[in-house]
């Protein structure tokens, strides 16, 4: 079951992404539980409080006027372009999974609530947009394990450690961290902040951590450095979007996944091993590890034409397991 708190958080989310005008400070007090319900020293210590936790969690709380002719009411808005990050490069398969994940949880459950609060929000005389909704329909729950722990670590500004799993490879390594933020990206989780081994920042699925997250430190060990836009480093950490483009033969019927996202230049082609039922494909890439990390994964079934550079890699790494 969803915590009071996060609740509170996702019912602040929604009624700043949706409203078109700033929201004063009393309006938001009128239309939410359990802000409506508190008395005015708890509710300002509890605002203040949910404030600070949401820009920690990377969401773009934006202060201003309700009147710009007027600037004597301030109040508060999450403007969409802010709020969305840029896109992430996924496989095929992974798009095909986040697809099925997004029809199982689009259900009546979550229609009944957001419209409920729309309608308190008209009631209240304050215009909204619903296709704003959009950006925070949980298309993708947080049921990975690590979620909460990053969560709390982010908020309390605690180091942690974990051990974790890159994109194709089967080796877990530890990692140092002191979180800055947890963002979303398209049903996906992702943590950011400075890798303490690396020395630099990093951002982190939070599916591929292998293990417990455990604090390293007191609360406020660290602090965030002054003028990081969470959105933008995101941008900047994501994979590579494809520009390249490989030439590989795949035997026919295999590389199913592969096949997903590649072009079919040729079929009936002469393989390696001197049969014909190859195909050619186009397939193209970002980032030539990605690449050839997924390319190991149909072992004999592939086999790399060209460019040089991957398909020296391919075979570098398929020595190393061969020895």
């Amino acid at each position: 079951m969803v915590s009071e708190k996060a609740e509170r958080l996702l019912n602040l989310v929604i009624l700043l992404l949706v409203a078109r005008n700033y929201t004063t400070k009393e309006q938001i007090r009128a239309l939410m539980e359990p802000y409506r319900t508190s008395s005015t020293e708890a509710f300002d210590r509890m605002f203040e409080r949910d404030k600070d936790e949401l820009r920690a969690l990377g969401i773009p709380l934006e202060t201003g006027y309700v009147d710009k002719f007027f600037e004597d009411e301030q109040g508060y808005r999450i403007k969409r372009d802010a709020f969305e990050l840029p896109a992430i490069d996924f496989t095929a398969d992974e798009v095909a999974v986040l697809g099925l994940a997004a029809r199982v949880w689009r259900h009546a459950g979550l229609a009944a609530a957001t419209s409920d609060a729309l309608v308190k929000l008209q009631a209240a005389g304050l215009r909204f947009d619903r296709e704003q909704l959009e950006q925070v329909q949980p298309t993708l729950a947080a049921e990975e394990p690590a979620f909460e722990a990053m969560w709390r670590a982010t908020s309390e500004r605690v180091p942690v450690r974990f051990d974790y799993r890159r994109s194709g490879e089967q080796e877990v390594r530890t990692r140092h961290l002191q979180p800055w933020g947890v963002v979303t990206a398209q049903g996906r989780w992702y943590v950011v902040g400075q890798d303490t081994d690396r020395g630099e920042p990093r951002m982190f699925r939070l599916s591929r951590i292998a293990s417990e997250v455990t604090d390293e430190g007191a609360p406020g060990s660290y602090a965030v450095p002054e003028g990081v836009d969470l959105r933008a480093l995101s941008g900047a950490l994501v994979r590579p979007q494809p520009e390249h483009r490989a030439r590989v033969l795949a035997r026919a019927g295999a590389a199913v996944g592969l096949r997903r996202r590649a072009e079919v230049t040729a079929t009936g082609v002469t393989g390696p091993d001197g049969s014909v039922g190859w195909d050619q494909l186009e397939v193209p890439f970002g980032s030539t590890d990605d690449v050839a990390a997924e390319l190991l994964g149909y072992a004999d079934a592939v086999v790399v034409e060209e460019p040089v550079e991957l398909r020296a890699l391919v075979r570098e790494r398929l020595q190393g397991l061969a020895s």
